[in-house]
């Protein structure tokens, strides 16, 4: 007989999140809700009525972890709708920006999923923080590749968290022939640390996907060959930067995708009958709570082609590499292999890079109304933001970011996993929840049907 327990807030991760789970006698999910509980921001109604300037820099606040992929998805929307081109120069420039902060990213998603692997050939978990070798060693390693891309992601953009130098129509400034060669050089030393990072953390997650047991809470818990394996496709534009509606051959569809309100997709009321005050950290919901996924969902549920699709490392190397691994070692194994290109783009970016080029399109059309979209292929997966700009307006904006895709494919990767390590499989998409966060429930009569919760 099924019984249901609950994750609230799930950990590691950006923003808030929780985990509803009906688990057969055994712990194995039978079926997984994950979604949000972020409070909303409101993003895509505060950019109407805005001007196209003033949006990108809304968006790219809706969190401090994802703001230059919103920067350039947000920028690139406009410029799909008012149909104006930029230089190469500025182009290349954007790429720098972008392979930078993925590399950043990276690093920064080894630190919080490290807790749940094992020194290899030990039965000791990682702590990042410890100052026993060589552990220590490895965590300089990772400080010090988050300090070059954000370093190159500064020179590049500005600023490395909210880049001030992309503008509607290409970049304020060009870099000077010494901030090039300052760039290179980071790469260069990027390109070094990535690989043995890679090369290190490859190493951690084999071992872990030879691992029978897993420790939670005190308890030994299986790890399933399959964990986090789901029938879902995949949904990528570009190996590192992305598309726009503005491309001769757009890699994406706008007539494919479909958002869905999330009483039409996920659970609805139930009584939490399972409880863990074990469960790290201080334990699961307690017995006798209700719960209702469907009315405490803040997220939407994007569909391609009618179906969830998972994004991110998995999926580009999917799309256009042919990696053909499937669950969630492959999304971590995935995310290491993609180290060395960030550096390689930027290394190739500044090869081609005209210090003296024009960075500035020559005329920027105020937009007719039409509707542009841009995909930046974030570090998390597909950032798709669609716009329509009229007089220098903004009409209509809608955010469909990686996160919001990935919410009903992870969904669907936990059947088959032991309740206690749900978290791991979500923690392999790496989630920013705010970015997610785009409603909160009404009824017919405008009046907010969660107001206990808010409560």
């Amino acid at each position: 007989m099924s019984k249901v327990v609950e994750i609230s807030p799930t950990t590691r991760h950006e923003g808030h999140s929780k985990l509803t789970l009906k688990v057969n006698d055994q712990g194995i999910v039978e079926r997984g809700d994950w979604l949000s509980i972020t409070p909303v921001r409101g993003i895509e109604k505060l950019a109407i009525g805005k001007t196209m300037e003033q949006v990108p820099k809304i968006a790219s606040r809706v969190c401090g972890i994802c703001p230059i992929a919103h920067t350039l998805a947000s920028i690139e929307a406009m410029e799909a709708s008012i149909g104006c081109e930029i230089p190469t120069d500025a182009k290349l420039l954007r790429v720098i920006l972008h392979a930078a902060n993925r590399l950043h990213s990276i690093a920064l998603h080894n630190i919080l999923i490290l807790p749940d692997f094992y020194i290899p050939g030990t039965e000791t978990k990682f702590n990042p923080f410890s100052r026993e070798e060589p552990i220590r060693s490895v965590a300089a390693r990772i400080i010090r590749i988050r300090e070059i891309g954000q370093a190159i992601g500064a020179i590049a953009g500005g600023e490395a968290i909210h880049p001030s130098n992309p503008r509607i129509g290409g970049m304020y400034h060009n870099v000077s022939p010494l901030a090039k060669q300052k760039m290179a050089d980071l790469a260069k030393e990027g390109l070094v640390l990535a690989h043995e990072q890679m090369e290190f953390m490859l190493d951690v997650i084999r071992n872990m996907q030879n691992r029978e047991f897993v420790d939670v809470g005190g308890q030994k818990i299986p790890v399933p060959r399959k964990l986090g394996y789901h029938n879902q496709g995949v949904m990528a534009t570009s190996p590192m930067y992305g598309s726009s509606s503005l491309d001769d051959k757009p890699t994406w569809d706008v007539s494919r995708w479909k958002e869905n309100r999330p009483w039409d997709w996920y659970m609805g009321e139930m009584t939490i009958d399972l409880e863990d005050p074990n469960y790290p950290i201080g334990g699961t919901t307690k017995i006798g709570t209700r719960a209702n996924p469907q009315m405490e969902a803040c997220n939407s549920v994007p569909t391609y082609d009618g179906q969830p699709v998972e994004v991110g490392p998995r999926a580009r190397l999917a799309a256009f590499k042919n990696f053909d691994e499937k669950g969630t070692f492959a999304q971590h194994i995935a995310r290491q292999m993609e180290y060395p290109d960030c550096c390689y783009t930027i290394l190739k970016c500044l090869d081609k890079l005209d210090t003296s080029g024009k960075v500035l399109a020559d005329h920027i059309p105020q937009g007719d109304g039409s509707m542009g979209w841009a995909a930046n292929e974030a570090p998390r997966g597909t950032d798709v933001h669609l716009a329509r700009v009229k007089d220098g307006k903004v009409l209509w904006y809608e955010m469909l970011v990686p996160t919001t895709w990935n919410f009903p494919t992870c969904s669907r990767a936990l059947k088959g996993a032991p309740w206690q390590i749900a978290e791991m499989v979500v923690r392999a998409y790496d989630p920013c929840v705010s970015c997610a966060t785009h409603m909160i429930v009404v009824d017919e009569k405008n009046k907010i049907v969660a107001q206990r919760l808010i409560q």
